[in-house]
């Protein structure tokens, strides 16, 4: 018995593959000297992906708000239970988490990275890395200074985070240039179907 064939061959056109959507990016940043390059960060990202932004407390001393893309939402720990009233109701850092194809935290300080080794969450950006389904890549790009970075406990942190999958963006002394950390997010989803 014939099967009929589809629609689009009945009707003599070509079938078409649907548009690919954009990835969605969540950008995180955290308190250090290299979070004045968050702005540039999400400007990278934004030409190609959509993208949100989390950042931390300290990270607000060095963040230029008004120089941040406009179609870039920003998200602080001040949102975290804004639009929570009752059980049942949204809780940002669980919509975020599920929102995002990937995260990249950059910069990452040495106490944020303390408390993902630890498993701490105690602001809205720690919330969503204690979260996420590891399944789903995410990528760091630490920003300390020399004395810091050099500390013993750094190493044992970054070899825990390892561990879970995250994915390390080496810097020379220093955060990974803006430049740099969007090339390899970019190589990275070039090289993997995103999910539908």
């Amino acid at each position: 018995m014939a099967h009929p064939e589809p629609q689009y061959v009945q009707r003599g056109k070509v079938p078409m593959d649907p548009p690919q959507r954009k990835p969605r990016i969540l950008l995180g940043a955290c308190g250090c000297v290299a979070a004045v390059q968050f702005a540039s960060i999400c400007h990278c990202f934004c030409e190609w992906a959509e993208v949100k932004a989390v950042a931390t407390p300290a990270s607000l001393h060095f963040i230029d708000i008004e120089s941040l893309p406009d179609n870039v939402d920003l998200y602080t720990d001040r949102h975290e239970w804004s639009c929570w009233e009752k059980l049942g109701d949204n809780v940002l850092h669980i919509e975020l988490y599920r929102w995002a194809d990937l995260m990249v935290i950059a910069p990452l300080s040495a106490n944020t990275l303390a408390k993902i080794a630890g498993g701490i969450c105690d602001n809205l950006l720690t919330c969503i890395v204690r979260a996420w389904d590891y399944s789903k890549p995410m990528f760091i790009a630490p920003g300390m200074n020399t004395f810091t970075w050099r500390n013993p406990f750094t190493e044992k942190h970054l070899m825990l985070v390892d561990e879970l999958g995250v994915s390390f963006i080496p810097g020379d002394d220093a955060m990974a240039e803006p430049t740099e950390i969007h090339s390899t997010v970019r190589l990275y989803l070039e090289s993997r179907p995103l999910p539908d």
